[in-house]
């Protein structure tokens, strides 16, 4: 039987590390959950495992779109599923790492994705009238009768597609089996490094990679990119960019662990010691029983 088992927390914190080294112990396959290393070239500034790091071990979910593709959660649910549910099927073992919870949300979870429509008004309806009918409908929904927009959109939705809009704690739903490992260090230390990875990513060439992908759609959205435009464009200083980068790191970060405490209550969490990270493995490897 296939093991499964998911690396989140936030950026900077040692994911790709740990995944290398679990993959090999476990002969495993790694699918990335990461949003911004789907993309193709943006390797400076994303972080993005490289060849080396990759050790030979087989990665889905990388460079697989352009920069000028609108590619959506959706998309990578579909995609990542069909790899996951094919390696499930040879019982491969598979470690799924990244920094974006949502696309591992959307990965394990019953989590559904429907075509926005026009979401009609009842006007004619009072609040309560609305949640009569939807209880009709559906008399399991949590919609609070307060609730007026999720009222007409649930009506709405199911007058015009037949299907229901599930719960929120239906998103919750695992379809997989699955052990999570978080990894996560204190903010001050973790800012430190992350700050130092920013000067880094200049040495390695962050400038140049920029302004080749400086006309791609999707550049001036990606943390490290945007700003770096901003400082091709004469709006900034390169220490101004440098500074802005740090900050918004910094700030993602921080985001990334809100997301995951808020929506996940099964993940198992390790503190990363950046002295030395065998310790840190060897905690994740007793916890798993490796």
């Amino acid at each position: 039987m296939s093991k499964i088992i998911v690396i989140v927390g936030p950026t900077g914190t040692g994911k790709t590390r740990l995944s290398i080294h679990l993959a090999k112990k476990l002969n495993a396959q790694i699918i990335n959950a990461d949003a911004t290393q789907v993309y193709k070239d943006a390797n400076i500034g994303t972080a993005k495992v490289s060849s080396e790091e990759m050790a030979h071990i087989v990665h889905h979910m990388i460079n697989i779109v352009s920069l000028n593709e609108n590619y959506t959660v959706k998309d990578y649910q579909t995609d990542a599923r069909k790899i996951l549910d094919k390696l499930i099927s040879e019982d491969k073992n598979v470690i799924i790492v990244g920094g974006s919870g949502l696309y591992t949300k959307a990965l394990l979870y019953d989590y559904n994705f429907t075509e926005e429509e026009d979401i009609k008004t009842y006007n004619n309806l009072t609040n309560e009238e609305l949640k009569e009918q939807v209880d009709l409908i559906y008399k399991d929904n949590d919609i609070h009768v307060n609730n007026r927009k999720r009222l007409e959109r649930f009506l709405s939705h199911y007058e015009v597609t037949g299907e229901i809009i599930k719960n929120n704690e239906e998103k919750d739903k695992p379809l997989y089996n699955f052990t999570i490992i978080g990894l996560d260090a204190d903010r001050e230390v973790l800012y430190k490094r992350l700050d130092h990875r920013v000067e880094e990513m200049f040495i390695n060439g962050l400038i140049n990679e920029v302004k080749s992908l400086k006309n791609f759609n999707k550049t001036k959205s990606l943390i490290g990119y945007k700003e770096t435009i901003m400082y091709l464009d004469g709006e900034l200083s390169l220490d101004e960019a440098k500074e802005l980068i740090k900050k918004n790191t910094r700030k993602y970060a921080k985001r990334q662990m809100t997301w995951y405490r808020h929506q996940f209550d099964n993940i198992n969490w390790f503190q990363t010691d950046y002295d030395n990270f065998d310790n840190t493995i060897n905690m994740v490897d007793k916890f798993l029983g490796l």
